[in-house]
């Protein structure tokens, strides 16, 4: 009874008879299934990188260590004010996102140099946030909850896309377009901050960016003293900068030692300037409280905001549409430093992992009350040169900021604002793309440079959130039209001889080779009349499927032969959509009989449903062109999933007198023999059907023959009476290369002149 069952099922759902061994969903999931508690273990290990190296923590680490933490931690503890002041909160805010990155980081990290903290850009979008909400509801809700609560919503996405492994997500973003709204960024923050270097007011500085540089331009004339404290530290950081790398290149020997003294020149110029404003403005104070410059003037000492965080659904409401640009600049800009630094220096990141310790930081950032903190490029690059052993060095950073928290905080009073706006300057100026970096987009990929340039305008002219949109979904499109819009070519064979060896082999190459590419004077020569070769370029999915469609039907229609003679037929008895043609004899005869298709799989990873019914509808038009069965030979398959697909498809099997239905998933219940008309609707023998090759008969003999046959193919011949089959004989038309296939289709050609005889009879 449930055999009957069974079988009445198969009928049901169109199992064949015979059905050829294919790969099935049940291994995939034994494979995800295997050994579960194992996989949970390795997991759960996974998330704590730092178990694997701190056994073998020694000294020698340590020391690198110590060293690049300190410098970090001086160049950190100015630039996490500066940041804070982009962000247009307290600088002591700043401090707060600088401790918990270093500190927290350095447990989950799978990278030794990226340092966590205030960034640029990050700033830069708190800002923009922090005025949005403050636009739709004015004086609601004060700048630091805004800005922890963005650390504590973005952080919990970024640990989620981290812990349900979506790292890969953030290869939809390429290099370009990263760099295109980093550079765009950063144009922003320098305009923004050339008022306060100059001590200029009176107008928004977190505009665009066109419009905050015009702005400053007017107000040229009313620049304040700041202006001598902000240009005269700009000036020594580059100054400093210029004469210690003179001077590395000068005495080699001393490098390493010019190197720290151009590391510290943020914390020298910032002392340097404070002293100066503490002596010209300490007796100069009005009346009403105010400084000659502008100075940061209270710094509270230690963490005065820590508890948890206050989270208001009101504000996450209003905060939901900068969340998704939030949320990308904090892991993109993280993971894009991250690898570089791996890559540079030898070692792999996980950007899954990557994303939990981000995540982990801001979230556990907010019970400090810090706002959004990323990896940071110049001061990873700084750790990096400093000489970094591993990830612990963020524990004597935290020590450093931990110092100037607690100890600094009176000395900060009088840092001039002046003198913040130049580390910033000189620090985010390095973001800017260079032009050789620009020069090479374009030359690797033109299109790509236009992406570039666009995030680069769209940044400027409006804002951050929609530069990075545009990169993003002009990044997209591109890839779209890459996968809809692939590359194919019909094939020909050339002889390449090896002189040095004295053999030769056959390649194949597109018969109208590109001169960019090879030697356009080499002589392609086609595969035998009636046999088409296909390369197609991209995995065969549903938007560029039917492509292939036309190419091969256009090709054949316009190189071979109709099978039918139609210099006959009146014009009522001809199809709709076939004019027909009074010379059509003429130009057809010399002309070969369409035989079989050979198509080359080698760049195709991946086959859909909709790619599979091309395939059907291809070889559906060609025989009825043909009027006879055609063979579709395919080479190098390179997944068994293709396999699979292609065999549903009723290809490979080397049986073509019999196809399955020609819409293998239509798109409504109805099958082809309820659609179609009266010309296409009996199914009968095709009189002009080849006979089965013998070869390819079951049993015994089927195999013995492929055997013999699949030399071609890489049959591993140990002892003369052994042999080894490298393809499955079930489907004879599935070949090991590109070689192989087209010998098996041109075998074929010796049978075509009897099959021509009985369409004549």
């Amino acid at each position: 009874m449930l055999a009957e069952v069974r079988r009445t099922a198969k009928r049901v759902v169109g199992v064949p008879d015979e059905e050829v061994p294919v790969v099935s969903p049940r291994e995939w999931a034994g494979k995800l299934s295997h050994d579960p508690v194992q996989r949970a273990i390795a997991y759960l290990t996974s998330l704590f990188p730092i178990f694997g190296w701190i056994s073998r923590y020694n000294l020698g680490w340590a020391s690198g260590d110590l060293i690049a933490g300190l410098t970090v931690g001086i160049v950190l503890v100015p630039q996490s004010m500066s940041y804070a002041q982009i962000a247009t909160l307290p600088p002591e805010y700043g401090l707060y996102s600088s401790f918990v990155g270093v500190l927290v980081y350095c447990f989950f990290a799978t990278s030794k140099d990226v340092s966590i903290g205030p960034v640029a850009v990050m700033s830069l979008t708190v800002a923009q946030i922090i005025k949005h909400v403050n636009d739709v509801s004015p004086d609601t809700w004060e700048g630091p909850q805004i800005a922890t609560t963005v650390a504590f919503i973005c952080g919990f996405i970024v640990l989620g896309i981290g812990l349900l492994h979506l790292g890969w997500l953030v290869e939809f973003i390429p290099a370009p377009a990263v760099s295109g709204f980093m550079t765009g960024s950063a144009l922003s923050i320098l305009t923004g901050q050339l008022p306060g270097l100059m001590g200029i007011s009176g107008f928004d500085t977190r505009a665009a960016t066109y419009r905050v540089f015009i702005s400053t331009l007017q107000g040229l004339p009313r620049t304040k003293l700041d202006a001598a404290f902000g240009i005269t530290g700009l000036v020594s950081l580059y100054g400093i900068r210029w004469l210690c790398g003179r001077l590395s290149k000068r005495y080699p020997s001393r490098a390493r030692m010019f190197f720290f003294i151009s590391v510290f020149r943020n914390a020298f110029v910032i002392i340097v300037l404070t002293i100066a404003s503490w002596l010209y403005t300490r007796h100069r104070r009005s009346a009403d409280g105010k400084y000659p410059i502008k100075i940061l003037q209270d710094v509270p000492r230690g963490f005065k905001h820590l508890g948890q965080p206050t989270l208001d659904v009101e504000l996450i409401k209003t905060l939901a549409p900068d969340l998704p640009v939030a949320t990308i600049i904090l892991f993109l800009e993280h993971i894009a430093i991250s690898k570089s630094f791996g890559r540079v220096n030898g070692y792999k990141i996980d950007p899954n992992q990557e994303l939990i310790a981000i995540g982990v930081t801001n979230t556990i950032g907010t019970l400090f009350g810090a706002y959004p903190a990323t990896g940071s490029f110049s001061r990873s690059a700084l750790q990096s040169k400093s000489g970094v052993r591993s990830p612990a060095s963020g524990l004597f950073s935290a020590v450093v900021v931990i110092v100037a928290l607690y100890g600094l905080t009176p000395a900060f009073f009088w840092i001039p604002t002046a003198a913040l706006s130049a580390v910033i300057v000189h620090a985010v100026a390095d973001l800017v793309a260079s032009p050789q970096q620009v020069y090479s987009f374009w030359r690797v990929s033109p299109i790509e440079f236009v992406i570039w340039f666009a995030s680069v305008l769209v940044t400027v002219f409006a804002t951050i959130e929609d530069g990075i949109y545009t990169s993003i979904a002009a990044s997209l499109a591109l890839l779209l039209v890459r996968v809809a819009q692939p590359r194919g070519h019909f094939l020909g064979r050339v002889t390449v001889h090896n002189t040095t060896e004295s053999s030769s082999r056959d390649v194949y190459i597109p018969l109208k080779p590109n001169k960019h590419l090879m030697n356009p004077d080499v002589k392609v020569y086609p595969p035998s009349p009636g046999v088409v070769v296909y390369r197609f370029e991209e995995s065969f999915l549903y938007p560029n499927s039917s492509l292939v469609n036309d190419a091969i039907v256009d090709y054949v229609k316009e190189h071979t032969k109709r099978g039918m003679d139609m210099t006959g037929v009146r014009a009522g008895d001809r199809p709709w959509n076939d004019p027909g043609k009074n010379s059509e004899a003429e130009n057809d005869h010399a002309k070969p009989i369409m035989h079989a298709v050979v198509l080359d799989f080698s760049a195709v990873s991946h086959i859909d449903t909709t790619g599979v019914q091309a395939l059907i509808d291809t070889r559906t038009e060609v025989e009825r062109w043909a009027d006879r069965p055609v063979e579709f030979h395919f080479a190098t398959i390179l997944s068994p999933w293709i396999r699979r697909a292609l065999v549903a498809g009723g290809f490979g099997v080397g049986n073509s007198t019999v196809h399955m239905h020609e819409e293998i998933a239509p798109v409504t219940r109805y099958h082809d023999q309820y659609i179609a008309d009266p010309q296409h609707t009996e199914l009968v023998d095709d009189p002009h059907a080849r006979v089965d090759d013998p070869e390819m008969a079951k049993g015994s003999t089927h195999v013995a023959a492929v055997s013999a046959r699949s030399s071609s193919e890489g049959t591993v011949q140990t002892i003369p009476t052994q042999s080894a089959l490298m393809m499955l004989p079930d489907t004879p038309f599935f070949h090991l290369d590109l070689t192989a296939a087209v010998r098996a289709a041109e075998k074929g050609l010796s049978r075509v002149p009897s099959s021509v005889g009985m369409n004549k009879d």
